[in-house]
């Protein structure tokens, strides 16, 4: 080992052939797999919030397993392919600015997207979920606008924690970063696997890529245009919505009943005050 060498640097060369390829299908199966969804479902909420409400119980059906299978399938690779994805980046080179091609290009946005992308997930996760469900930690952040989002009352706690100018800035910039980081991800893919190895098969796997990241796209803006277009009147009647669904749902034995994953709505006593 060269006296520049750390163990770690000296670990990722000698382990590179795989820790690419790992990096490379995390970022596909699962993560893009669940962005596609994820994206996809919150568009639902352009039809309707019934629809989107509908979708929610179907992802949270599991129950007491749903914990096991975010941890599974979507934490836990995201953390590595955001660890291996930085490591990626520290030890490679940018050079658009010395050569101008279109790949160096690529190449480059590659690496900001998924800079980008790794601190609107973080905070994404923080300003909606929480991160963790302890009742300790929530009682801490949720009074500052943090894990605002109640699944059983999906509609209307998105779209009153979208509220103002801040966030869906932040949003759109994430969720477009996300988009391209997976879209030309796929193209570096197919080059890490060997699948697009010509320059003419390189040229077919750009149109299609392409075609894939501006159908993401259009999926991605329509899903923030569903989150950041109503206003105050129309969370009031999501969340009449809501309630009906609810306990039709509780009713039906879709869901259990779990207040803890709704809204906490003030009563109205019979003499009309409120308590």
């Amino acid at each position: 080992m060269s006296t520049s060498e750390t163990p770690g640097s000296a670990f990722f060369l000698r382990h590179e052939f795989g820790i690419r390829r790992l990096h490379s299908l995390l970022g596909i199966v699962p993560l893009g797999l669940y962005m596609v969804v994820h994206l996809t479902t919150n568009a639902s909420l352009l039809n309707a919030p019934e629809t989107f409400q509908r979708a929610v119980y179907m992802i949270h059906s599991p129950g007491k397993l749903l914990p096991l299978i975010e941890w599974g399938l979507i934490f836990t690779p995201l953390i590595f392919h955001a660890v291996l994805g930085v490591w990626i980046a520290r030890t490679g080179k940018i050079n658009s600015g010395q050569y101008r091609y279109t790949n160096n290009k690529r190449y480059t946005w590659q690496r900001v997207t998924g800079f980008i992308a790794l601190v609107y997930l973080f905070f994404h996760i923080l300003h909606l979920h929480g991160w963790f469900h302890a009742d300790l930690w929530l009682g801490a952040i949720r009074p500052i606008g943090f894990a605002s989002f109640r699944p059983y009352n999906a509609a209307s706690t998105l779209v009153d924690a979208m509220q103002g100018w801040v966030w869906p800035a932040f949003y759109l910039v994430g969720v477009l970063a996300c988009v391209y980081h997976l879209a030309n991800g796929l193209w570096t893919a197919g080059i890490t696997w060997g699948l697009w190895i010509s320059p003419a098969a390189q040229a077919r796997a750009t149109k299609l890529c392409t075609a894939i990241g501006i159908l993401l796209a259009v999926i991605g803006v329509s899903a923030w245009w569903a989150a950041v277009s109503p206003g105050a009147n129309d969370i009031a009647e999501m969340r009449k919505v809501e309630d009906r669904m609810y306990q039709s749902a509780v009713a039906a034995g879709m869901v259990d009943d779990n207040p803890e994953k709704r809204i906490e709505v003030e009563t109205v006593d019979p003499g009309g005050a409120s308590p």
